[in-house]
């Protein structure tokens, strides 16, 4: 679920961009000047690309957040990837969205091997 923050950060947004759009619209329809309306494109262009930043930002963040939960539950401080899993929640709150989806990778692949771990140990038993 998207907090609600963040839905009425990207309805408003999302609205400037319509607006913008119409705004578009009604310049081609009088034949506006062509430099006016590329103006007009790049402004809404770069409001649709903010939104969906806000938007895969908040995703990728809470999917990160909740897989490192799981590996940090999986690795009570003693495993072999502590100190990494210490670092990835350390730096959690200021990692950039390229960032966030290469931590993502790490820690799907630290879980994977906490698994397999786990699962040799139990056989063990």
């Amino acid at each position: 679920m998207i907090p609600n923050e963040l839905t009425g950060d990207l309805k408003k947004r999302l609205s400037t961009v319509r607006g913008q759009i119409e705004g578009i619209l009604n310049m081609l329809d009088n034949d506006t000047d062509f430099d006016k309306i590329l103006v007009q494109f790049k402004a809404a262009d770069q409001g649709l690309q903010k939104a969906h930043y806000l938007l895969l930002d908040e995703v990728f963040r809470k999917s990160l957040a909740l897989k490192l939960v799981q590996v940090m539950n999986s690795c009570p401080g003693n495993c072999q990837d502590a100190e990494k899993i210490e670092f990835i929640k350390e730096q959690f709150p200021i990692l950039e969205l390229d960032e966030i989806t290469s931590k993502i990778k790490e820690i799907s692949a630290i879980n994977k091997r906490l698994e397999e771990h786990n699962k040799n140990i139990f056989k063990k038993d």
